[in-house]
């Protein structure tokens, strides 16, 4: 297991195969946006973080992502439609996706751009 201060997942958002997909915990339907919610978990370092990934069919370019650290417990009390607000209450978290021209990155902003 790597040092828990130095996991470059802390970083950047790294390759899905950096992670492993403990299970998903449903679709947010917010607004239609059909938003799919997943729980992963950093192999290095064995932190959890929350995946919020939604596209629009409809728009070309739309498929974008949003990660931030959870604990188990967060989880076990966070249905789907309460993802965004919980990613947004977070000092930080990472994005990605063809929405941002497929770049990738560390967003401080507590605004998350979720809705077509």
């Amino acid at each position: 297991m790597a040092d828990a201060d130095s996991c470059p997942c802390l970083e950047e958002s790294q390759q899905h195969t950096h992670y492993q997909h403990i299970r998903s915990l449903g679709v947010d339907e917010t607004n239609g946006r059909f938003g799919d919610v997943e729980l992963w978990q950093c192999k290095s370092c064995g932190r959890y973080w929350l995946r919020y990934l939604v596209e629009y069919e409809h728009l070309t370019a739309s498929g974008r992502y949003f990660m931030g650290l959870i604990t188990l417990e967060g989880v076990d009390n966070l249905p789907p439609e309460k993802t965004i607000p919980y990613l947004e209450s977070l000092d930080w978290h990472f994005y990605g996706g063809s929405y941002f021209d497929g770049k990738k990155g560390k967003s401080f902003s507590h605004h998350i751009p979720v809705d077509s």
